[in-house]
């Protein structure tokens, strides 16, 4: 217990973050390669077409673990957006602002790779489904803790804002998760859940590697892009002018 607690300590440290995670970074985009390859050989190579879909339900294998981090994303900043207001570690504040962006981009992917699979599943582009309309909503609500972060100067201030939207609008996740239940809905229900898997494991593996290998993806993009942020806002503090004279 006192390890975690010492850990969690340290990682508010913005000198120590820097470092800790500047080791962690090149392995996890070596990572995120050997897994993304991997897992498209497998998907568009060696896994098998639908026998109803034909070729086109290889887009599964982008579209669904774009959608799973679409939501994976907003919730931990919803949950770091609780932690910096109880606890005002600045840290956590970082990461919510920078993981915004990942989090659209993925919400994204997954909106057009979602509508170039619906076009011959359904016959057209976009339809106002419960699950696609919720998926929007969760675009938008990237797009304004963005904006309501950068409406403010000063980076406390508007990180406290953008992490109170953030809490607010984890609302939507549950119902992107649950609206093929609750609502008549053109989407498919969950084919992976508690009670198992529906898809064949020749299918089901490069499934899982992609969603592997986005998070790797997720996790050195968000600390890269956590790294830069602390440089920007601390670049007159004494422990980054002792990291440039160092590298210097």
């Amino acid at each position: 217990m006192n390890r975690l607690y010492l850990f969690f300590h340290k990682t508010g440290s913005p000198p120590w973050f820097y470092r800790f995670s500047g080791y962690l970074i090149p392995w996890l985009w070596v990572t995120f390669v050997v897994l993304t390859a991997i897992g498209l050989y497998l998907g568009l190579v060696r896994a098998p077409a639908d026998y109803q879909q034909g070729e086109s339900v290889r887009i599964m294998y982008l579209h669904v673990p774009a959608a799973w981090m679409s939501m994976m994303i907003y919730g931990l900043m919803a949950v770091w957006g609780f932690i910096a207001l109880v606890w005002r570690i600045r840290i956590m504040e970082v990461l919510i602002i920078s993981s915004a962006p990942v989090g659209a981009a993925f919400t994204i992917i997954a909106l057009i790779t979602g509508s170039l699979w619906g076009r011959p599943t359904w016959g057209t582009y976009w339809v106002w489904d419960a699950r696609l309309t919720s998926e929007l909503v969760l675009l938008f609500l990237y797009f304004g803790v963005i904006a309501l972060y950068n409406a403010f100067d000063e980076p406390r201030k508007a990180a406290r804002a953008a992490s109170l939207m953030a809490i607010v609008g984890a609302i939507n996740l549950p119902i992107i998760h649950y609206s093929v239940l609750w609502w008549n809905t053109l989407h498919q229900g969950s084919s992976i859940g508690s009670s198992g898997s529906s898809i064949h494991p020749s299918m089901l593996w490069p499934l899982l590697i992609m969603a592997i290998a986005c998070k790797f993806f997720y996790g050195a993009n968000l600390l890269s892009r956590s790294r830069l942020r602390l440089l920007r806002q601390d670049h007159r503090k004494r422990w980054v002018q002792e990291l440039l004279s160092e590298e210097s």
